[in-house]
């Protein structure tokens, strides 16, 4: 598809002021539109503003000012239809206990309107891996369980963007490749996926285009591999045989010595190639044993986009 899942403009949400404080702009004229079929990441440090756009999205917050139209409903002409277009797995574990991850299911599946001659329970557990579980209590599956139902509950409408949000916090390492690999099968069929998460790496592996909100605001929004680009840093690590005096290096390279015995030696590729720092060392009589390197990632980007505030 070519259209826009998700079409944001001039979204403001101000909170109004509590106790002695000033009023809150948690978002400051939004303007983003992600397309449809993507994996969309929405990234940003604590604060920042994800939370409360995501709720926006999800019709749980009141925006203050701007317009959100969502698989083409307008949140102010069509808000029925906008919040049928959307599932959101939150990051809270909100599920009742006394339900079992049926009737979990087929409850959220009522709340939405689905005939009981469409509703795809069992197919749904079966995706999230909970047939084996569909009659126990809630309150006995273990963490990592609810939180696949949890997403499960987000999928009984059918909805044609996925909002996850934080899905990985806290879950083992079997789980989280178990949730990518559920989320690839849905968004191969064909649904937007929208993720936050403070673990880049997930980010940088998963998602096709990056939003950076940093104080309600846009601070960037790219494809990840041009983000990555932004940093043209790289680092050679280089292994050498004996100990062969430093080389002269170009301006602008800087060299350390690792603990691991090797010389890490970076610079920026638009100034200086490996090349040239290959040839520098071998002039110096290096004879190199072995030689790697290091690629900037999203956590660089991230840092200097937001001066160093952690995600």
């Amino acid at each position: 598809m070519t259209h826009d899942a998700i079409e944001i403009t001039g979204l403001r949400k101000s909170y109004a002021a509590q106790r002695g404080e000033q009023p809150k702009e948690a978002l400051r004229g939004i303007d983003l539109a992600i397309p449809a079929g993507s994996i969309f990441g929405l990234l940003g440090p604590n604060g920042a503003g994800k939370s409360t756009l995501i709720n926006i999205l999800a019709g749980l917050v009141t925006k203050t000012s701007g317009r959100v139209v969502i698989w083409g409903f307008d949140q102010d002409v069509n808000p029925r239809q906008s919040r049928a277009a959307i599932g959101v797995m939150p990051q809270e574990l909100n599920i009742d206990p006394f339900f079992t991850p049926r009737g979990a299911l087929e409850v959220q599946a009522g709340l939405y309107g689905v005939p009981k001659s469409q509703r795809r329970t069992d197919e749904i557990l079966e995706l999230i891996g909970l047939s084996d579980k569909a009659e126990a209590y809630a309150r006995t599956l273990s963490g990592g369980m609810r939180r696949r139902l949890l997403l499960g509950k987000a999928l009984v409408h059918g909805p044609q963007v996925l909002v996850l949000d934080e899905p990985t916090a806290g879950v083992d390492i079997e789980l989280r490749q178990m949730l990518w690999s559920n989320v690839r099968k849905l968004n191969e069929q064909g649904m937007t996926i929208i993720l936050t998460t403070h673990y880049l790496e997930e980010a940088q592996e998963m998602c096709d285009e990056i939003a950076i909100i940093d104080h309600g605001a846009v601070v960037v929004r790219d494809r990840t591999e041009t983000l990555l680009g932004r940093l043209d840093a790289k680092t050679l690590l280089l292994r050498l045989e004996g100990a062969p005096p430093l080389p002269d290096l170009p301006d602008g390279v800087t060299f350390e010595h690792r603990p691991d015995g090797r010389l890490a030696i970076t610079y920026r590729r638009g100034q200086v190639s490996a090349g040239e720092i290959l040839a520098a060392v071998g002039r110096a009589g290096g004879k190199i044993v072995d030689v790697s390197s290091e690629e900037a990632n999203l956590e660089d980007v991230f840092l200097s986009l937001t001066g160093g505030r952690a995600a």
